[in-house]
C-alpha cells in the first residue's frame, strides 16, 4: 500500500517537472531576441603634412637642377669656406648628392678648381698662398708683372690686401690697355734698374700726337687698342641737343730762346736747338 502512494506520488512530480520545462521552452520561443551591440571602430589618425614641407621642397629642386649647377653650388661652398668636405659633409651643407649623381661627382673630380684626395673635395686657386705676406712675395717673383685675375681667388680677402699693398707703396697696379685688366707690378728697390737707350728715349719724345681727340682714337684703334671715349659719338649727340662744341683758340707757339726759364735741364737733348 505504502509502495504504490510512493509511485503515484513519483508521477506527479515527473509531470510537474515536464510541464515546468514545456512552459520554459515555449517562452524562449516567443521572445524577441535582442539586437547585437553594435561594434563602434576607432577613427583613422589624420594624415599630418610635414612641417618642414618647404625645406624637403627646396632640397628636391636642388637635386634635379642640371648638373652645371649642382656644380657651381659645390664650388661656391669650397670657394668661400676653403675647407674640406667629404660627399656627405657637401650633402648636409648644400644639399647636392654627389654620391647619388655620377656625373656631378665625375665633374667635380675633374674640375680644374676642385681638388680630390680620394676621400674629399676641397677649392684649389692657381696660386696657394694664404695672406699678405705671401701675397707679396708671389708678386716680387713675377717682375714683368702678375694679372689681378689670377689672384682673385687665392684666399678671401685678397684684394684687400692688394689695395693695402698697393698703399704702402710694396706694389704697383697698373691698367693693361689690351685686356682692361689690372696687373700687379713689384716695387722692390732690390729689382735692378731698367735703363732705357738714349735713341729710344729721342724717339719716344720726338712723336707729336694728334691735336683731334678723334685722330687720337683712331690711332688707338689701329694699334688694338680701345679708346676709353668715344668723342664722335659725344660731339654728334651735342650738336643733335644745339650745344655749341667749344673749340678751344690754339694758343701761339713759344720758341725757347737762352733767356727762357728752363725747368728741364736735366734733358738736354731738348735744347738743343736753342735760338740765340
Amino acid at each position: 500500500m505504502a509502495l504504490k502512494e510512493s509511485l503515484n506520488r513519483f508521477k506527479k512530480q515527473q509531470e510537474s517537472a515536464q510541464s515546468l520545462l514545456i512552459g520554459i521552452a515555449s517562452d524562449r520561443a516567443t521572445s524577441t531576441p535582442r539586437p547585437a551591440p553594435a561594434v563602434t571602430k576607432a577613427p583613422a589618425p589624420a594624415v599630418k603634412f610635414s612641417n618642414d614641407t618647404e625645406r624637403l621642397q627646396h632640397i628636391n629642386s636642388i637635386r634635379k637642377a642640371p648638373v652645371g649647377a649642382q656644380i657651381k653650388r659645390v664650388i661656391d661652398l669650397l670657394r668661400e669656406t676653403r675647407l674640406s668636405y667629404t660627399p656627405e659633409q657637401i650633402n648636409q651643407e648644400c644639399y647636392v648628392d654627389v654620391n647619388a649623381n655620377k656625373a656631378v661627382f665625375d665633374s667635380l673630380r675633374n674640375n680644374l678648381k676642385v681638388s680630390y684626395d680620394g676621400k674629399s673635395f676641397s677649392y684649389k686657386s692657381k696660386h696657394r698662398i694664404m695672406d699678405k705676406k705671401q701675397l707679396l712675395s708671389l708678386v716680387r717673383k713675377f717682375s714683368e708683372g702678375i694679372p689681378v685675375i689670377d689672384l682673385k681667388d687665392a684666399y678671401p680677402n685678397v684684394m684687400d690686401d692688394l689695395q693695402a699693398l698697393k698703399a704702402s707703396g710694396d706694389i704697383w697696379l697698373l691698367s693693361n690697355f689690351d685686356s682692361q685688366e689690372d696687373i700687379a707690378y713689384p716695387n722692390d728697390p732690390r729689382l735692378p734698374a731698367s735703363k732705357v737707350d738714349d735713341d729710344l728715349k729721342v724717339l719716344f719724345r720726338g712723336i707729336e700726337l694728334p691735336r683731334d681727340m678723334i685722330d687720337i682714337e683712331k690711332e688707338l684703334q689701329k694699334n688694338g687698342m680701345k679708346p676709353a671715349t668715344d668723342t664722335a659719338k659725344r660731339r654728334a649727340l651735342a650738336q643733335s641737343q644745339g650745344i655749341p662744341s667749344k673749340s678751344k683758340p690754339k694758343k701761339k707757339k713759344h720758341e725757347i730762346t737762352k733767356r727762357t726759364k728752363l725747368t728741364n735741364a736735366h734733358l738736354p737733348e731738348l735744347f738743343q736747338n736753342l735760338k740765340n
